[in-house]
């Protein structure tokens, strides 16, 4: 077996990324020596006691990051700027903090003050999920043949980065590195804005008539479902995303906005031809996600 990339790795939140770290990390055994996780509760920081994915579990994250070379923010990206500040003083000299949430420069920005000379700061983030959030949702598969984005500032150090890309490519994930505001637009068109929509649809749905919202849950077809799937998420996860991209996804939105008026007056004045290649355009990024295996 492969000598671990870490002797004690901290996982700073115990959901849906943090605990399915935790299991990758406890069943592999080339990841960390030692695996730390912190909750917010005593009562979820039990429940990974009883799963036995932890070798230690601290509700203190300050005692929960001591001793330790790589502290994995698992929390909520609001959370992040109080979240570094506590914990700042008390990383370890040569430690690297890296973190899972869906924003980059949001953090970079939080977080960033608070990490004090000789400690490594490489952002990233996992492009893997489903609806479920807790201890519980956590799998050993999550980020198989997913893609993991860092964005480390400029002038972090390299071998800090190659370890953070070693452990991700030991989580089963494909690695890329990017600038900050490029991803943050990447993700706020294939991430952010679709989980904006499925809630919205789910709003709309749920403001209409009883009788037909009785309906609409009755005969749900597979696209409503879909939506209905994505609009389970973390409620609290997806706040903070949304404020904290809040340039881009509203970019995004603007532009989306436009496209969906354009189909609006298609549909009404009958251009079949621009409704049949909106369609068409459709199919073929669905063929392309299905050549990449990314579907």
């Amino acid at each position: 077996m492969a000598e671990p990339v870490f002797e004690r790795l901290a996982l700073v939140g115990a959901g849906l990324i943090g605990s399915s770290i935790a299991r990758i990390a406890r069943a592999r055994g080339d990841i960390a020596r030692v695996v730390v996780v912190n909750a917010r509760t005593e009562k979820t920081l039990g429940r990974i006691a009883e799963l036995g994915i932890a070798d230690v579990c601290e509700i203190d994250p300050v005692r929960a990051v001591e001793g330790a070379d790589c502290v994995v923010l698992c929390a909520p990206v609001g959370a992040y700027a109080s979240l570094a500040a506590a914990i700042g003083p008390h990383l370890a000299p040569g430690a690297i903090i890296t973190d899972v949430g869906s924003t980059k420069q949001s953090v970079i920005r939080d977080v960033g003050p608070h990490v004090p000379q000789g400690v490594h700061f490489v952002p990233g983030h996992p492009m893997a999920g489903t609806e479920f959030s807790g201890p519980d949702a956590g799998f050993s598969e999550l980020f198989e043949g997913r893609w993991c984005l860092l964005t480390p500032p400029v002038g972090t150090d390299a071998a800090a980065v190659q370890r953070i890309k070693a452990f991700w490519e030991r989580c089963g994930a494909t690695v890329s590195i990017m600038d900050p505001e490029h991803h943050d637009r990447v993700v706020a068109i294939v991430s952010h804005l679709p989980h904006l929509i499925a809630f919205t649809i789910c709003g709309t749905a749920d403001d209409l008539a009883d009788e037909t919202r009785k309906e609409v849950l009755q005969f749900a077809a597979s696209g409503f479902r879909d939506f209905t799937r994505i609009a389970a998420s973390d409620p609290v996860m997806w706040r903070d995303v949304f404020l904290n991209n809040r340039e881009a996804l509203l970019e995004m939105l603007a532009r989306f906005t436009e496209d969906a008026q354009a189909m609006a007056r298609a549909v009404r004045w009958g251009d079949a031809s621009y409704i049949e290649d909106k369609v068409m355009r459709g199919r073929k990024i669905r063929q392309a996600l299905i050549d990449i295996n990314q579907a």
